[in-house]
């Protein structure tokens, strides 16, 4: 019988692997891998926060962050997977790090006692279009010189989609690593055998997507949260392509270009009130993520 290997893109295998105590021996290699050594150091050791939920609560997608964790020296980390393109993604990846950072300090307290955040996400759509590479690093330079004086807050963002080696072709543990996060489902027990050699933290990580070793709970939630995100990618989908023809019929009507323009509109307007309506009625969702995905402003999500 065939190792299955789950899905590590889906939310609670995710956690399960990078953001559980017992798995520190994965989370700590995959950053050291993953991230820039120049900027932060060798991470020895870390401690998780409280971002780590219930599965259930994953389930429902209410968690805040994926993985959050300090370092030996109190260096914070957070780590983010997102399989949906939703609007506002790069501003809440900065509104996350910056509330993690800014969050340190109790009133009265000396700011020289904040410690840096690195903020990594992990993609499975393409985040920056204008860019070959998949991996790009981020920070607070100065727009003159390009000098890295502002050194408190840093982003890598992973985008998967550009991922796209052959086994053969992979170069470095991190390509691994992106092999690992893109196409462990479909690893073989011949490719595994490859991937995994004198990586005893990938290894481990492929063991937790062993299906076998999961509760029959947990593997029911598994199958809930990717049919919840089957669901949201198709009812966007819908929705977004409703929307368009609306306004392009709407448009057609007028005859005129000032009628073609505010159909569309129209029908734009109409496209991202229902999928508003559908997010927040069909999947749960709460009003500040709906308000991020469609940019409807409160007071209408209010009304809906």
């Amino acid at each position: 019988m065939l190792t299955k290997f789950l899905d590590p893109k889906n939310d609670l295998a995710f956690k399960r692997i990078f953001g559980t105590e017992k798995n520190k021996d994965i989370l700590i290699p995959f950053l050291n891998d993953i991230l820039n050594h120049r900027y932060i150091g060798e991470i020895k050791d870390v401690t998780f926060a409280s971002s780590v939920q219930a599965p259930e609560i994953i389930a429902q997608k209410q968690s805040i962050v994926d993985v959050l964790c300090r370092d030996q020296n109190g260096m914070q980390y957070i780590v983010e997977m997102q399989v949906a393109e939703t609007a506002g993604f790069p501003q809440r990846s900065q509104f996350y790090a910056s509330r993690a950072y800014g969050g340190q300090l109790f009133v009265g307290e000396d700011y020289q006692q904040l410690q840096g955040v690195v903020f990594l996400a992990i993609t499975d759509f393409v985040m920056f279009p204008n860019k070959a590479a998949l991996k790009s690093e981020h920070g607070t330079l100065d727009l003159e010189t390009h000098e890295h004086d502002l050194k408190d807050i840093l982003y890598t963002f992973i985008e998967l989609p550009k991922f796209t080696k052959k086994l053969e072709e992979l170069t470095s543990i991190r390509e691994k690593w992106y092999y690992y996060l893109k196409y462990a489902p479909e690893t073989t027990p011949e490719v595994y055998k490859q991937l995994v050699e004198n990586l005893p933290a990938l290894r481990r990580a492929y063991q937790e997507l062993e299906a076998f070793s999961w509760s029959a709970e947990d593997l029911e939630i598994y199958e809930q949260i990717k049919k919840r995100d089957r669901d949201s990618a198709s009812l966007l989908l819908a929705q977004f392509q409703k929307g368009e023809e609306k306004g392009r019929e709407e448009g057609r009507e007028e005859g005129r270009e000032e009628g073609r323009e505010e159909g569309r509109e129209e029908g734009i307007q109409t496209r991202s009130l229902e999928i508003a309506r559908n997010m927040l009625h069909q999947l749960g969702l709460d009003i500040e993520t709906v308000q991020q995905a469609t940019g409807v402003s409160k007071e209408e999500l209010v009304g809906l």
